[in-house]
């Protein structure tokens, strides 16, 4: 008789042989994973759970559980006794009549019962299938964890890593859009991009066609972010979830011609000629004409009154605008610059957090939250999200984006960008490592590194800042809300000026100002 543990060790490799043929060039990429869940609870052997999970997952990769494109979804049991037993696939870059489809996941069946013997949910990742079962419905819900990460062990030439991720980026955000855009059948979408001085990037994007178009876009995004923990700076490489999964690399991995056209919506039938209607009778001409033209009167009068209170509304808005701008003299706005040029996009933004998750908060301001993040260049940032809905934070998001835009000075933290987006408002700074000064002088342990060489050097540091914002740049500006929160200290233990949200500019030669509201700490 043979063994569990034999079979526990067969099972696996004799996936990778089946499934070897079609990933040949991508020996970094033969893997496979599994996850035993306790969540769930257990089940005993020959228990009913045992025997409806052997009988679901033996009928798994038929025709009658899938949809023709890959996917699988199937239960058996009766939910009234706590037995019934839940399963979905999803071939990876192939169709059912894929023949390594099939065999990935008769494979994959046995090798997960040996492997998670007991545990009544469980999960199987390989190159060529995802299998999970639970005694949960799992069908139709966007599941984000566990998550499996790999990367080409070869790294992108540091001379175009910027133009490379540049690019795969582009690739990326348009093959999310297209993928969660798709229909129920399969989502999923294949591209590739090119540029001057890097090799062809091809990328592949798949979520499980039981999710919503949202749900399959935000999958991606936290999918894509996980990238630059584990693969940033690299050829290739794919991070998988439950519910989605992507992939680039560079050179072309499937045949995309081989890939099973979805079909096409039928045709509208032809429409049969219009049936005129009969004349109207001559009695009623006089007053059917003049309906008609009381209705045509009183559309006009209705449209021209609707068009005459947008144009004064947004003569008023420009007028506002205008009379914001005005402050500015001529000779700043050539300090100040094309701040069009460091406008970012919402979705690398999102990206670069991992849809702002609480792991990357770095901490909380009466204006909204920082969180960190990392760009596809490697770069660390720090993104302010300002609070929705709220005026005051419409003024710091101005201030902070026309005043710190082209100040450069290395005692004053450097604005990368900034993104306005329906009501999302964000700023994005250079990354300082030692977060605030606060955190360090009231806190027992690290104010004990504080020695007074160091001190010094803090206090000099915020002196040079001030003496650049007051005299030394073409832009004159009181900061207005200096305080030790707002002074962040970097790896060398440099001070940055940072939050200019209540600054205040001045013309050159100005020595007094009123203001018509308090401001500061």
């Amino acid at each position: 008789m043979v063994s569990s543990r034999f079979l526990s060790l067969l099972f696996p490799l004799l996936l990778l042989i089946a499934t070897h043929q079609a990933f040949a060039q991508e020996d970094w990429l033969a893997y496979q994973s599994h996850l035993c869940s306790n969540n769930e609870g257990n089940y005993t052997t020959n228990s009913t759970y045992h025997r409806n999970l052997n009988t679901l997952l033996s009928s798994l990769p038929s025709n009658n559980t899938g949809n023709g494109y890959g996917f699988y979804n199937s239960s058996y049991g009766q939910s009234s006794d706590n037995n019934q037993v839940y399963a979905i696939a999803l071939c990876y870059m192939v169709n059912i009549d894929d023949p390594g489809c099939r065999n990935c996941l008769n494979v994959s069946r046995y090798a997960l019962i040996e492997l998670c013997p007991n545990q009544k949910e469980a999960m199987f990742f390989t190159h060529g299938c995802m299998l999970r079962y639970s005694n949960r419905l799992i069908y139709g819900t966007m599941e984000t964890t566990p998550s499996l990460c790999m990367s080409n062990p070869q790294d992108v030439p540091s001379s175009t890593v910027n133009e490379f991720f540049q690019k795969l980026r582009e690739l990326l955000e348009s093959l999310r859009s297209e993928t969660a855009a798709a229909g129920s059948l399969r989502k999923f979408a294949y591209g590739n991009k090119s540029g001057e001085n890097i090799q062809t990037i091809y990328g592949l994007t798949q979520c499980t066609p039981d999710l919503s178009e949202q749900e399959c876009n935000d999958c991606l995004i936290g999918a894509i972010g996980g990238l630059y923990v584990c693969s940033n700076g690299k050829i290739g490489g794919r991070v998988i979830r439950p519910s989605c999964y992507f992939l680039y690399e560079v050179y072309p991995y499937i045949n995309i011609s081989a890939v099973k056209p979805l079909p096409s919506l039928p045709s509208p039938p032809l429409s049969s000629p219009p049936i005129s209607p009969p004349p109207p009778s001559t009695t009623r001409n006089s007053e059917g004409s003049n309906r008609s033209r009381n209705v045509v009167i009183i559309v006009v009068s209705i449209v021209v009154s609707l068009l005459l209170i947008i144009s004064i509304c947004i003569c008023l808005r420009v007028r506002k605008t205008k009379g914001k701008l005005e402050i500015l003299p001529a000779e700043d706005v050539d300090e100040i610059g094309n701040a069009e040029s460091l406008q970012m996009d919402f979705g690398t933004i999102r990206l670069a957090t991992d849809d702002f998750s609480e792991v990357n908060k770095l901490g909380q301001g009466g204006f909204g939250s920082v969180y960190k993040g990392r760009l596809f260049n490697g770069e660390n940032i720090a993104v302010k999200r300002l609070c929705m809905n709220s005026r005051q934070g419409d003024k710091e998001f101005q201030n902070e984006v026309l005043l710190v835009a082209r100040l450069q000075h290395r005692n004053l933290v450097r604005l990368l960008g900034f993104c306005l987006e329906g009501q999302e408002r964000l700023l994005v700074y250079e990354f300082v490592s030692n977060a605030s000064l606060d955190r360090i002088i009231f806190d027992p342990i690290k104010r004990a590194e504080l020695d007074w060489d160091r001190r010094y050097k803090i206090i000099v540091g915020i002196t040079r800042g001030l003496l650049y914002l007051h005299e030394d740049s073409h832009l004159r500006i009181i900061h207005r809300d200096l305080k030790v929160s707002n002074i962040l200290i970097d790896g060398e233990m440099n001070p940055k000026i940072a939050d200019f949200g209540m600054a205040r500019l001045f013309v050159p030669d100005q020595t007094q100002a009123n203001t018509n509201r308090v401001v500061g700490t």
